[in-house]
């Protein structure tokens, strides 16, 4: 560690990137980075959904897209919120009012991802469609919302990594002047960038759209593979630091474990689900 602090003058300070959280401060009313990285997430994923919809076997119509973004958005910000007080900060129970500063951070991907799966359950009952099918449409747009979410998070200078000496390491604010991994980007890269990519081609290139919970399921699998990779140079939560000391691994990686087993169970058995589809839409059917 000392020898960290002697060489950290050699590695880039955050601080000379010029970020800023706030985007736009007009003095009464401040506009962040992270409420415009949500927003950019469901407007994009929106636009998304709508050409998958008009794609061949489509599980639901264009009308039904405009109902889901409003469930979708409702059980990610619920479920984000909820599962970040629950699983990383209980002591925001104590005073009831901070539960509610979504605006100042703190949301958790894996309530979110709950959150929206309650959302879409609800959402499908409503309407009479199918559950996984509509899951695995809306998996498809989640990468963009774990993108921009992670670049928010870069440039509020939080939840960066472990200390290390390795060529690209920063040194941030509240780093404690010691250079470590700028681990929202390898999570954006990972969550992000990666998980759409295998998407695209899952979807547009293949038959996985027929197969009802084969991309819901390789979604859960990727991201919780890339989250617990990235654990690894993520430095853990510090009211967390001895949950993860104690039994090895962090939070963020316990949480994981059943999202990637019940990925591999919708992926192994998504074979089996393929059936006719019958558009929502009017397309075509396809076998």
């Amino acid at each position: 560690m000392l020898s960290m602090l002697a060489e950290a003058g050699s590695y880039l300070n955050y601080s000379e990137l010029g970020l800023d959280p706030v985007a736009l401060d007009l003095g009464f009313f401040q506009l962040r980075w992270y409420s415009l990285a949500y927003l950019a997430g469901i407007l994009i994923g929106y636009w998304y959904l709508t050409k998958l919809v008009d794609a061949p076997g489509a599980p639901m119509a264009r009308r039904h897209a405009d109902d889901m973004i409003f469930y979708a958005t409702l059980g990610i910000i619920l479920g984000g919120r909820i599962g970040y007080i629950l699983f990383y900060q209980p002591s925001l129970m104590n005073n009831p009012l901070d539960m509610f500063k979504v605006w100042e951070g703190g949301m958790s991907l894996h309530g979110g991802a709950l959150g929206t799966i309650v959302a879409i359950f609800i959402f499908s009952r409503v309407h009479k469609l199918q559950f996984l099918r509509i899951c695995d449409y809306i998996a498809c747009c989640i990468p963009f919302g774990l993108f921009f979410g992670r670049l928010a998070n870069f440039v509020n200078g939080e939840l960066w990594g472990r200390a290390t000496d390795v060529p690209w390491a920063m040194i941030f604010p509240t780093g404690d002047g010691v250079p470590r991994h700028p681990s929202q980007l390898y999570e954006a890269g990972l969550e992000g960038l990666l998980l759409f990519a295998i998407l695209w081609l899952l979807f547009w290139k293949s038959q996985a759209r027929y197969k009802p919970g084969l991309l819901m399921g390789t979604t859960a699998i990727v991201y919780g593979a890339s989250r617990f990779f990235v654990e690894f140079f993520r430095q853990p939560d510090a009211q967390l630091l001895d949950f993860a000391q104690r039994t090895g691994l962090s939070m963020g990686q316990w949480l994981t474990i059943p999202m990637i087993l019940i990925g591999l169970y919708l992926v192994l058995t998504a074979k089996g689900r393929r059936q006719r589809i019958e558009p929502i839409a009017g397309q075509d059917s396809v076998a």
